[in-house]
């Protein structure tokens, strides 16, 4: 009879631990695919990014780059992406240093640099031999 209790305990914790959060992200994923409407960013199931341009029942019309649109049905969607925050207007762009150029710019600091580096496997001539 103990063992009956025991196994049903352990039933109950794995529902509670297991199954149930798994349908409610189920149910939630599922809602904010049904609720994706044009205008929504969405990243496919086949990991492309678009734009929804049209949305009818279950098929939509995502546009993927300028001027190519794809159909597809809700089922591809794996994701709504969240908008994106528009960036401060104050700020201007010609004041702003990106990484590519901050790297360039020591990048050639470093050629330009009037020190000179030698070792001493350069002034010995037998390692010149075995280069």
């Amino acid at each position: 009879m103990s063992f009956l209790i025991v196994m049903v305990l352990l039933l109950v914790v794995m529902y509670v631990l297991m199954i149930r959060p798994q349908r409610q992200r189920q149910q939630s994923q599922q809602a904010t695919i049904e609720g994706a409407g044009v205008g929504d960013d969405i990243l496919t199931s086949g990991g492309i990014y678009g734009t929804i341009t049209h949305a009818e029942d279950d098929d939509i019309v995502v546009e993927i780059a300028d001027g190519l649109s794809v159909h597809m049905t809700r089922r591809g969607i794996a994701a709504v992406l969240p908008p994106d925050e528009e960036d401060d207007e104050d700020v201007e762009d010609d004041d702003v240093v990106d990484a590519e150029e901050a790297a360039e710019l020591e990048d050639e600091a470093a050629v330009t640099s009037s020190e000179a580096f030698t070792s001493q496997a350069d002034s010995d001539p037998a390692t010149a031999d075995r280069r």
